[in-house]
């Protein structure tokens, strides 16, 4: 009775000790600017397909060397040894980092924000999702446009009518014997005016195919969008969002979440417009048109933006950076 107590147990413990999930950490990389990036962890490339937003999830271990190597090769590479995927005590977390221009135009990679790790997280479409060790496969060539051309067929009739008329004489013989005091006659008349007509009508009816080409011309434009071609957030998920930016009690703190969420979504010129007056600083609304301005699906309505200022100086400076991006 011991040992089956003891082996019961034991048992539990196994099933405890296999149902435990091995932690794991998530990091999240994105351009601030939109350049296009290759993201290499330990000597391992983990996308074939160059990105502007990145998330490498199931990471396993606290630190990784990474290397980013942009598309644009005029870009200097960026090198980051003991890039932390955990807190100062050791938990793995759910990390952020941002590529940054510095003032002399050099990319830096910089710590961005951290959360808890979340289950059943998932990203939004703009942000490319990879698990580790597992690389996206090589980009499928897109098929260019063509054009198609049908040709239809007309048919033409044509309807003859031939009447041919057939005349058929006949001759009537009446044949007399009369006797007439002993006298006998014998009488033929012919009668021309019972000759038969016989008409036969023929209708013939004749179709021709006739060929007239005509050309149909398909031609389907590629969809251009800012922000990788993606949709803004949608109304709902927008508005909750707004909320959470608002509840924040300092402008800076508005300014770091408002990043955060933009960071991971594209956004309208509108919904820019509405968190840029949640804000209650000019520099705050100029820094976040800056940076939302790489996040933005309808770029070339971007001048709506510059309502929210009270200063000409902000609007110069963000129509000078839209210009440089």
């Amino acid at each position: 009775m011991k040992q089956l107590l003891t082996l019961s147990f034991a048992l539990i413990i196994a099933t405890c000790a296999i149902a435990q999930p091995t932690p794991v950490g998530h990091l999240t990389i994105f351009s601030e600017n939109g350049d296009k990036f290759f993201l290499i962890l330990n000597g391992e490339r983990q996308n074939n397909v160059a990105e502007t937003n990145l998330r490498i999830e199931d990471l396993n271990q606290p630190y990784y060397n990474a290397k980013v190597i942009f598309e644009d090769k005029t870009l200097p590479e960026i090198s980051k040894n003991y890039l932390a995927i955990g807190d100062a005590e050791g938990h793995f977390m759910d990390v952020t980092y941002k590529i940054k221009k510095d003032k002399k135009g050099t990319p830096k990679l910089n710590y961005f924000s951290m959360i808890p790790v979340q289950q059943g997280f998932i990203a939004p479409n703009n942000v490319t999702v990879i698990r580790y060790g597992q690389p996206t496969p090589p980009p499928t060539p897109v098929p260019t446009p063509t054009h198609t051309h049908i040709q239809t067929t007309t048919p033409s009739t044509t309807i003859v009518q031939q009447t041919t008329t057939t005349r058929t004489g006949t001759t009537e013989n009446v044949n007399m014997n009369v006797g007439v005091l002993g006298v006998g006659l014998n009488v033929t008349i012919n009668d021309p005016l019972l000759n038969g007509t016989t008409t036969t009508t023929t209708r013939t009816t004749t179709t021709t195919t006739t060929g007239y080409p005509e050309h149909t011309h398909q031609h389907q434009p590629p969809v251009n969008r800012g922000c990788n071609g993606n949709y803004p957030m949608s109304s709902s998920d927008f508005q909750s969002a707004l909320q959470t930016i608002s509840k924040q009690g300092f402008d800076e703190t508005k300014l770091s979440t408002a990043k955060t969420i933009a960071g991971k979504q594209c956004l309208s010129t509108a919904q820019i417009v509405q968190i840029c007056k949640a804000f209650g600083f000019e520099q705050s609304k100029l820094d976040f048109a800056k940076f939302a301005y790489a996040r933005c699906t309808d770029q070339a309505s971007y001048f709506k933006v510059n309502d929210v200022f009270g200063f000409s100086s902000s609007v110069d400076e963000l129509n000078q950076h839209i210009n440089n991006n």
